[in-house]
């Protein structure tokens, strides 16, 4: 059902473009998750982009993370919650509803593979030539 959302062009927001960007590099093993992982990632700089929350628990963290995709000319997108971000990556347990249970905050997310091109990626590419 959200497939058919994506087809109508223009209608998907930065949001919805990033969940599905997102899941879909998790699907073929494309995201770096958490300090250390991320940090790896920007440092060597196989980030295509980043993805950070707003509520991160360490000022230094977030510091760290911006002062590095600064640095390497990364692409960064900031969330409002790191649990909803968790959510998005794939660190929660699905009940037999559907529902997302026990979901595991998430600072930072990098995004080394995207899987395959889509509309999401273009959504995001135009979202990063804005700004």
């Amino acid at each position: 059902m959200q497939e058919g959302d994506a087809a109508t062009p223009g209608t998907m927001d930065v949001n919805t473009a990033l969940q599905e960007v997102l899941k879909t590099a998790m699907i073929h093993d494309g995201l770096a998750k958490g300090a250390r992982e991320c940090v790896k990632a920007l440092d060597k700089r196989q980030a295509h982009f980043c993805v950070l929350a707003e509520n991160c628990d360490e000022a230094q963290y977030s510091k760290l993370v911006e002062a590095l995709c600064a640095e390497h000319a990364i692409n960064l997108i900031k969330v409002a919650d790191k649990k909803k971000l968790g959510e998005w990556v794939g660190l929660c347990k699905i009940d037999k509803e559907g529902n997302p249970r026990k979901i595991v905050g998430c600072s930072c997310v990098i995004v080394k593979d995207y899987g395959k091109e889509s509309q999401a990626m273009d959504v995001l590419s135009q979202h990063f030539k804005s700004q």
